[in-house]
């Protein structure tokens, strides 16, 4: 006998419609599975087997073939395990001579468990999404309810294979209810008022915020570089609906959704220097998102960033201008989006202490050129902001009051936000604006070719550079809300452009 199921698998992040059939024939017991299925698809035959027996049903001694199509889509995870399962059921008779009408109204989705339970399982907001508008059912694991719901398909919620099949014979499952729509959680952010002197990277950090700039710090050790970067998430406005799905979409595909809700803060992904290339950017053996996709709408910060591999910091090229990864392999090829905000930190030297106004540098020449060379012409010409710290003051540290505060700065970032959120029509940014529309919003004042000329001419910077020049000037020009860039916004732009001349300048 043959039945026939609908399910969902996963291609990247988004949602792919898989039909899977089972068929039950005379013969030797034996079971296979066709359609490209992965090693935990194999291995759902033990628990499948063990699961439809603690279910009540008998299992088959005959030769059972389950075929996942289309063939040509690679089938990766254990939430095929519910539908093959329940084909196996009805494919032996023990849902009636016909298969109830039911069987063909439902996605079905979930990992089981030896006893016949049903186990949450990754990806099912991406998978959902998929088929919104099909007018159609799911049904998911209870632990996956609220995940499901958010998505816009009617979903139910089961616990076990039982309860699945005698749904599909007639019987009830509740329905997956919506979270409370509860309030963005409270910042649990340190305060930038902790921070005292360093003016000229608070600014920078400002600026950074408001149009999405990637940004760099370079300073001794103790300068604050680190201090700043875990405050810097409480000065990003809230992420709007769209960004809240995009990321929460990226979290459920690599099973880190938190109580399967909606992810309302803006990620902070802060990954140690000895991480892999594969592990910062995406890929392995079934392609995975990265650091550099977790950061997705919100900001990965690499602390002491030379002592990251050079493969790894030079791997971040393609992120950084395309905003997104693809990961190539022989049988598939996947894209994750990568909209991240880079704050990346570094000492000027190996020891830290390169023109510090007291301490003596201990390095040999060629041990800081080697140190700086990590970083390469091509990333630094990527990074927006790029900021020298000086060494606090005992008078700074001892005499300063205390600093404004992240709110009163993540108020003027607001702002500068909903000037651009009117200028193009969406939550885009200035730091990704290209071509046409830089033309647009940022033509230059009267004299100031002159200046980007000299800048070019006598300073090497190149036609990027002067782009991102644009790019911070409309954004320092929103932050007071100017509707054009003046002279004074592109001198203080060129400002934070300057640390390959100075701060990396060779010994």
């Amino acid at each position: 006998m043959l039945s026939k199921l609908r399910t969902l698998c996963l291609k990247g992040i988004d949602g792919r419609e898989v039909s899977a059939e089972v068929y039950i024939a005379s013969g030797l017991p034996a079971y296979t599975v066709v359609g490209l299925p992965d090693a935990a698809v194999k291995e759902a035959k033990d628990r499948v087997v063990a699961a439809v027996r603690n279910s009540g049903y008998d299992f088959p001694a005959k030769r059972i073939t389950v075929n996942l199509a289309p063939a040509e889509i690679k089938k990766a995870g254990t939430h095929f395990d519910l539908p093959i399962a329940l084909g196996v059921i009805a494919a032996s008779g023990a849902l009636g001579k016909e298969p109830p009408a039911r069987l063909g109204e439902a996605y079905f989705i979930g990992e089981l468990a030896l006893g016949g339970g049903l186990r949450p399982v990754a990806g099912v907001l991406p998978m959902l999404l998929a088929v919104k508008g099909q007018g159609r059912l799911a049904i998911v694991p209870a632990g996956n309810a609220a995940e499901a719901a958010v998505s816009g398909v009617e979903c139910l919620a089961a616990s076990s294979l039982k309860e699945v099949s005698d749904w599909v014979k007639g019987g009830e499952l509740r329905p997956c209810a919506a979270p409370p729509a509860a309030p963005r959680p409270a910042a649990s952010i340190p305060d930038f008022s902790e921070v005292k002197g360093q003016a000229f990277a608070k600014r920078a950090m400002e600026i950074a915020a408001a149009g999405f700039h990637n940004i760099i710090l370079v300073g001794p050790p103790g300068a604050g570089k680190s201090m700043l970067a875990r405050r810097f998430g409480a000065l990003l406005p809230p992420m709007s609906f769209d960004e809240e799905l995009e990321t929460t979409k990226l979290y459920s595909v690599s099973g880190l959704c938190a109580a399967g809700s909606l992810m309302r803060e803006r990620p902070f992904r802060e990954p140690h220097h000895t991480i892999s290339d594969a592990a910062l950017i995406g890929g392995g053996s079934s392609p995975r998102p990265g650091e550099v996709s977790l950061a997705h709408n919100g900001v990965l910060f690499l602390d002491e960033f030379p002592e990251f591999s050079r493969p790894a910091i030079e791997a971040l090229r393609e992120p950084l201008e395309a905003w997104k990864v693809t990961v190539a392999r022989v049988k598939e090829s996947v894209a994750y989006p990568a909209r991240f905000l880079l704050v990346a930190a570094m000492n000027p030297c190996p020891c830290g202490y390169l023109g510090h106004p007291t301490r003596e540098c201990a390095c040999t020449p060629i041990q800081v050129h080697k140190y700086r060379a990590k970083v390469s012409g091509p990333i630094l010409d990527r990074i927006d902001l790029q900021v020298q710290l000086s060494a606090v003051k005992y008078a700074d540290w001892e005499g300063l009051p205390k600093g404004e505060s992240s709110a009163a700065i993540a108020a003027r970032v607001l702002k500068a936000k909903e000037l651009q959120r009117r200028r193009f029509g969406s939550a885009k940014a200035n730091a990704f604006m290209a071509g046409a529309e830089l033309r647009r919003h940022c033509a230059l004042p009267e004299g100031a070719s002159a200046v980007l000329e000299t800048a070019m001419n006598r300073l090497g910077f190149s036609a990027r550079s002067l782009d991102k020049i644009l790019k911070i000037s409309r954004t320092i020009a929103d932050l007071e809300g100017a509707p054009v860039i003046r002279r004074e916004h592109l001198t203080e732009a060129i400002q934070y452009r300057m640390l390959d001349k100075a701060a990396l300048a060779a010994v």
